[in-house]
């Protein structure tokens, strides 16, 4: 899993930085900046902007399939809850999970959302 991703991550930056027009790379050369600067100073801040969007899709991505991942292969944890549910009735250990999971994921799709729509107003 950390090598799928880390390959997406790395693809949306490649994609982000390409993004960046050539003539901005240009005008920083006829500046006089050098190579590494034009990218530090030009290129990379355009493409970071433009790449964030991207970066938080794959974020909550990354948290459900952690999510998913979690709930496939160290089964003790929720064979655990089960045994508690079972034993008392009480299903608290799969509410809190589950409460957890909504808190994060709800917050970080409405910020990717708001990301996004800051991103299509700039551009129109």
């Amino acid at each position: 899993m950390i090598l799928t991703y880390s390959a997406y991550v790395a693809e949306n930056f490649r994609a982000g930085i390409e993004s960046v027009h050539a003539s901005q790379r240009a005008a920083a050369l006829s500046l006089g900046l050098s190579d590494h600067d034009s990218l530090r100073f030009v290129i990379l801040p355009q493409a970071i902007r433009r790449v964030i969007p991207a970066q938080m899709n794959m974020l909550i991505a990354l948290q459900k399939d952690v999510a998913l991942l979690s709930f496939i292969g160290p089964v003790e944890i929720f064979r655990q809850a089960g045994v508690y549910k079972s034993l008392l009735a009480n299903f608290t250990p799969y509410m809190g999970a589950a409460a957890i999971f909504l808190c994060i994921t709800i917050p970080a799709t409405r910020y990717t959302d708001h990301l996004l729509a800051r991103q299509n107003r700039e551009r129109s």
